[in-house]
């Protein structure tokens, strides 16, 4: 088992900045792909980014490409997000997943572990 806690959600107004976290315990960091997903209210969980085991792979939805910067810390077993140019669009909770392979999916089903989410809000 995997658990993951995400941290360093809140309120900032379009434009603004926010560095998301995902703190993982359990298993070995380094041997799970992961990802970061979304979900507004009324809406589907769609994907964001993901990041492969060494770090050295990522992918990003169109809609943050550009925009938003996904990295890892072995050392601190620990995910970010850097959100930059943070549109009202943006406004959702965002979910840390987890998978155990180095492939970089992109669908809510292929990830097995999942965080608790922390909500964004963005200001128009």
């Amino acid at each position: 088992q995997v658990q993951l806690v995400e941290s360093g959600g809140g309120l900032v107004q379009a434009g603004g900045s926010l560095r998301l976290s995902c703190a993982a315990s359990g298993r070995t960091f380094s041997d799970y792909a992961m990802g970061w997903f979304r979900q507004a209210p009324g809406k589907e969980r769609e994907f964001v980014s993901a990041i492969s085991r060494s770090g050295g792979n990522t992918i990003y939805a169109d809609s943050v490409k550009g925009r938003f910067t996904i990295s890892r810390d072995h050392s601190k077993n620990t995910v970010y997000l850097q959100m930059n140019s943070l549109k009202p669009e943006d406004t959702a909770v965002y979910y840390c997943a987890a998978r155990y392979s180095d492939v970089l999916f992109t669908f809510v089903h292929e990830y097995n572990f999942w965080g608790q989410g922390t909500q964004v809000t963005v200001s128009s």
